[in-house]
């Protein structure tokens, strides 16, 4: 016979459930019951794997503490997972023993939690034990309370070694029909799987990159003919013509290989993106640089003092592109 404990705590060492457990482990191996522990703290990052280790046991311990409410997040992550990647058969035939140390309000509906949870996943609950700890010494210490841990843990014996029944509980019928999974039907070896490539991080994190880049794709096809439209709307809207001012600027955007043409005629304003011959000022920038002179956040002859951009040609004409253009 083999029983799993899964401990759902933080590890801490005034943790009353820790006392619990190595109880329980005590009385089972005198009983020559061999049991595994399973920290989800230390196992944080493989829980999704951790159903697996269920097709090893006869029955299972779901040991965790209450600190302020509820059953804590790794024994939650680790339910899921069991939801997720279990498999479903052999967890109807699992007896599991739910243990709740608390050390405020609420360790019977934290008990009943894991019931509910167990139950839903298909398995069977057997007689759980659940306390409220205010000095963890005194418990620890107090042989009445010893006799007790040590009692479940002989019931706990006697229910895996006898294929004790339950009677039929409203949360196994949830399991099959409120719940119905609408997911692919997975064979247990896959989910198996599945469950390792969850867990594996750099497997994640590919799958991550490879989404990213295939949004960035698609993004770029569909505003591939917007992008061609890139400040010209707000060149054309902040014109200010100056009587007497004509002159042509080539602004080369360096990062993106394209150049931007401003045509100015007296009244008259063109700009496209392409090329001219003997531009009057030419002008290399980025992409971002020129956004933020068109956004007003700074101002052609500002980003030239300081480096940003740089100019030859006609100066005088570059001193006066910050009053043709009020950004």
């Amino acid at each position: 016979m083999k029983v799993n404990i899964y401990y759902g705590g933080r590890g801490l060492i005034d943790d009353p459930t820790i006392y619990v457990m190595n109880k329980m482990i005590e009385v089972l191996e005198e009983l020559r019951v061999e049991v595994s522990k399973y920290n989800l703290y230390e196992d944080k990052n493989s829980i999704t794997v951790l159903p697996k280790t269920l097709k090893e046991a006869n029955g299972i311990i779901l040991a965790t503490n209450l600190e302020w409410w509820g059953i804590g997040g790794y024994m939650q992550q680790f339910l899921d997972s069991c939801w997720l990647y279990g498999d479903k058969e052999h967890i109807s035939k699992l007896y599991m023993m739910p243990i709740v140390m608390s050390k405020t309000y609420g360790e019977r509906e934290a008990q009943l939690s894991l019931v509910k949870a167990w139950e839903v996943l298909g398995g069977i609950s057997g007689e759980g034990l659940c306390a409220y700890v205010a000095d963890h010494v005194e418990f620890e210490t107090n042989p009445a309370y010893k006799a007790i841990i040590e009692k479940k843990a002989e019931a706990l014996y006697r229910s895996i070694s006898q294929k004790q029944k339950g009677l039929p509980s409203s949360y196994s019928a949830i399991n099959r029909t409120v719940l119905r999974n609408t997911s692919i039907e997975l064979t247990p070896q896959e989910s198996e799987q599945l469950s390792v490539y969850v867990s594996d991080d750099t497997y994640v994190k590919k799958q991550k990159e490879d989404i990213e880049e295939l949004a960035s794709l698609f993004k770029e096809m569909l505003g591939s003919d917007n992008k061609e439209e890139n400040f010209i709307k707000e060149i054309k809207d902040s014109f200010n013509p100056l009587q007497g001012f004509s002159g042509t600027f080539e602004i080369t955007l360096s990062d993106e290989n394209k150049v931007l043409v401003i045509d100015i005629k007296d009244e008259n304003i063109n700009c496209y993106y392409g090329s001219m011959e003997n531009a009057d000022v030419l002008i290399k920038t980025t992409h971002e640089i020129m956004e933020s002179i068109v956004k007003g956040r700074t101002t052609l002859q500002k980003s030239f003092m300081t480096g940003e951009l740089s100019a030859k040609g006609n100066f005088k004409l570059l001193r006066n592109f910050d009053s043709v253009f009020q950004f």
